[in-house]
């Protein structure tokens, strides 16, 4: 292996670049590698006894079972009003880039392999001279760039992320194309295959699309509708597959899917739920279709709602925003993979594990 560093870096948010470094860590252990991460530039920070820590740093100090040390694994945080900080006294820039040089000292003298893992698109941090293409350069990586599926947009948009990186002169080890559709991949593997190869470019992979890593949570709901939990806490880790209003439940939606989320008005839970049992019950299902509730509105719950939502522990939400504006808060939820979606990290390995070819990676 002729290199220290790899550095994932993505189109932008959301592209898959916390699974794919996942992935790519677990591999790179089970094949007896000593790696180490870093997310050398965060946004999203938690404060724990006082530090600040990015939220992705939490789930991979969880799957290498590391001493998580922030100014080590989480050094640089640009949180709220950073950028106006930082323009005011540019001075800040110097400790930012002892900061990050320091945690790569340390996390080079005790790994064999690095995994650094970027931030949304590859010019985020720049106005702490800390960008992406920046930030791989200073720590000598060779960088992997996870992009979504297509063939002439995906083209178009690697070119405009690769060029921070070529500006930088910093090595790109390959490209990993996400959230590609199954029937979808022999062409776009033929034709980015081919341009890829004209442009010296190696294709690392391609990772289909793979519905349950898009699937929110319950707790996420709760979060996204500010909602109160009101029965079955324990149960908020429940995955939702599709939502289904209360006044329109149909046998087909019953039939053909599970981790339904019922989103419907206080004064019709009652009413939603004997529909449910009625056809349920038609249609032969003993297990609940339901993942979890969002109850709107400010109407009263009747009692004989509670005994089917008891029994089958569903984790029920309660919400002052109408069916309608909870139905559109939850669509517009983003979903990142985290430590309580523990299938979610098992799949996101496996695909790597299965589309990505790491013993090519490694070569020396």
């Amino acid at each position: 292996m002729e290199y220290k560093s790899i550095y994932v870096a993505a189109s932008g948010q959301h592209v898959g670049k916390t699974t794919t470094t996942l992935g790519l860590v677990a591999s790179f252990l089970k094949k007896g590698l000593n790696v180490g991460y870093c997310k050398p530039v965060g946004q999203k920070f938690l404060d724990i006894e006082k530090l600040r820590v990015d939220k992705d740093t939490l789930l991979f100090a969880d799957l290498i079972n590391f001493n998580m040390i922030p100014e080590v694994h989480s050094p640089i945080i640009l949180g709220k009003g950073a950028t106006e900080k930082i323009i005011d006294d540019p001075s800040l820039k110097d400790k930012i880039l002892e900061d990050l040089l320091e945690a790569k000292e340390k996390l080079e003298n005790n790994h064999e392999l690095v995994v650094y893992e970027g931030t949304g698109h590859p010019g985020v941090g720049s106005i702490g001279g800390v960008s992406n293409a920046k930030v791989a350069k200073m720590v000598n990586a060779h960088v992997i760039m996870v992009i979504e599926g297509g063939i002439g947009s995906t083209i178009d948009k690697l070119n405009m992320c690769l060029a921070l990186f070529r500006e930088e002169d910093v090595p790109i080890l390959g490209v990993i194309v996400n959230k590609v559709l199954p029937d979808k991949i022999p062409k776009i593997q033929h034709y980015l295959g081919k341009w890829f190869e004209s442009n010296e470019l190696k294709l690392l992979g391609i990772i289909p699309y793979d519905k349950h890593l898009a699937h929110p949570i319950m707790k996420t709901i709760c979060i996204a509708i500010n909602g109160t939990v009101m029965a079955n806490a324990e149960n908020l880790n429940n995955e939702v597959e599709d939502i289904i209003a209360g006044s329109l439940i149909r046998m087909d939606e019953l039939k053909e899917s599970e981790n339904l989320l019922l989103v419907v008005g206080a004064e019709n839970l009652h009413n939603a739920i004997a529909k449910i049992q009625v056809l349920s019950k038609a249609a032969g299902q003993e297990k609940t279709p339901l993942s979890g509730i969002v109850v709107t509105g400010k109407g009263e719950i009747e009692e004989s709602a509670f005994p089917y939502i008891d029994k089958n522990k569903i984790p029920m939400v309660r919400t002052l925003l109408d069916t309608y504006g909870s139905v559109l808060k939850i669509s517009r939820i983003e979903v990142k993979i985290n430590r309580n979606t523990p299938w979610k990290v098992k799949r996101a390995i496996q695909l790597i594990e299965e589309n990505v070819d790491l013993d090519n990676m490694l070569k020396k």
